[in-house]
């Protein structure tokens, strides 16, 4: 898998998390301590979330370039001091 489908990956993975979380919270039988702890959870979860998704929006903005054709000439830059 290549780093995009990576990150899409990794997204599904916690949106589906974060749906199980809010079905589990919502459980009567959930103690105190416990449901607690999976807030604590779900909010890191959601921070992750939010760093892929901006990962995402960055990948696809960055402008992609054509590879240059072979027999075309490289660009030269000369520097002066």
């Amino acid at each position: 898998m290549n780093q995009p489908e990576t990150l899409d990956s990794d997204i599904r993975a916690l949106q589906q998390w974060l749906r199980a979380a809010w079905r589990q919270l919502g459980d009567p039988a959930l103690t105190t301590f416990a449901r607690r702890e999976l807030r604590n959870q779900m909010k890191q979860c959601s921070a992750d979330l939010r760093d892929c998704l901006q990962r995402a929006a960055e990948q696809q903005s960055e402008p992609v370039r054509p590879p240059a054709p072979a027999h075309s000439r490289a660009e030269l830059r000369i520097l002066s001091w």
